[in-house]
């Protein structure tokens, strides 16, 4: 297993414990290893490397923004007009807690971003806080009436050995597509 920061290697076994990961990353770590045919110990060397690599960034718990009453998703497209003070900007945008992405973009807008607020109150709030900062020319958001899909898993590309792992032993019930 060697690893770049700009090129990692990845065998088989890293594939399919990021895939493990990706799916439950509370797992106990004998566990993967049964899935991957390790014993524990090999598999937290694996993943200290994956995390030294700078491959694993965190451990979070996904949790549902409806639920907790974050009813409204929206795009916010950001013009800007003042080109030297990009970096500012994108620090002051991730500060505010509603946004949660920010990308540098092509095309119309200088930046997307999206976020998530309440209601549609908070949300006028929170476009009035954006369009205050220094640096922000327009604005333009598109308002998500509905989420057939929200991902944060990455799809690897996986030789079709780990494939074949993976679906020999979870059953085979586990339906996997890939983007090519």
């Amino acid at each position: 297993m060697k690893f770049s920061r700009v090129s990692p290697d990845f065998d088989a076994t890293d594939r399919a414990i990021l895939e493990l990961l990706q799916d439950n990353c509370k797992q106990p770590l004998s566990a993967i290893g049964e899935k991957v045919g390790l014993k524990a110990p090999s598999v937290v060397e694996r993943i200290h490397k994956l995390e030294e690599a700078g491959v694993i960034t965190a451990y979070v718990a996904q949790l549902d923004a409806r639920r907790l009453g974050n009813d409204v998703t929206v795009f916010i497209g950001v013009d800007t007009d003042h080109p030297r003070a990009l970096g500012q900007l994108e620090r002051e945008l991730i500060a505010i807690d509603d946004i949660l992405e920010c990308h540098h973009v092509t095309g119309v807008h200088t930046l997307m971003l999206k976020a998530k607020t309440r209601n549609t109150e908070s949300l006028e709030r929170l476009i009035d806080c954006i369009r205050s900062l220094d640096g922000v020319a327009s604005t333009e958001t598109s308002v998500v009436l509905s989420t057939h899909a929200e991902r944060t898993r990455l799809a690897l590309d996986s030789s079709e050995e780990f494939d074949s792992r993976t679906t020999r032993r979870s059953g085979g019930a586990r339906s996997r597509r890939s983007a090519k």
